[in-house]
């Protein structure tokens, strides 16, 4: 009975890692939100990490976090290092690419409570009086990502913080 007990767990086991081997190399989330300012507006909000205090989900989730800005004051070059709790980890962000009210770009490095390496991209389009802002964050998933894929819904997961960040965003852009 025993005997019966463990290879039934074995095959259990080899099936998960089976499985998780075939999910895809790569990941994406992706969530928008139409924004009733003009996309140079929004987008001034975005591209100037100091600014990020007052609409990104993360900063209210440990006020106490440590925060260090470098480089630029917006766009190309700046840099935003971050150390907090458990619920932020720690990590740097840098924007690489930013064309005025259309594209930013953000290479985006996690160090703690696990190492990751990806990029964020906020697109404006115009869209009437307003600006569609489209939010995504992609990168590579390793084995151990594919693996705890199969446990977490990481587009569940990021996506209602995007979900809450681009809400955040909306009520200060559109305010005044």
């Amino acid at each position: 009975m025993l005997k019966i007990i463990v290879i039934s767990l074995l095959v259990v086991i080899v099936g998960v890692l089976i499985y998780a081997s075939t999910k895809p190399n790569t990941f994406s989330v992706v969530r928008k939100l139409k924004i009733n300012a003009s996309p140079d507006k929004v987008y001034a909000a975005v591209n100037d990490f100091n600014r990020w205090k007052s609409w990104s989900p993360w900063e209210k989730k440990d006020p106490a976090m440590q925060r260090t800005f470098t480089g630029a004051q917006a766009g190309v070059g700046t840099i935003y290092e971050w150390n907090g709790d458990k619920n932020v980890g720690q990590g740097r962000m840098e924007i690489t690419e930013s064309v005025t009210a259309q594209k930013i770009l953000i290479k985006l490095d996690f160090f703690k409570p696990f190492e990751a390496h990806n990029i964020a991209e906020f697109s404006f389009i115009p869209e009437g009086n307003g600006t569609l802002v489209v939010w995504e964050m992609r990168g590579p998933q390793v084995f151990v990502s594919k693996l705890m894929g199969i446990f977490m819904d990481i587009d569940k997961m990021v996506g209602t913080d995007f979900e809450a960040g681009l809400s955040n965003l909306q009520k200060i852009t559109e305010a005044n």
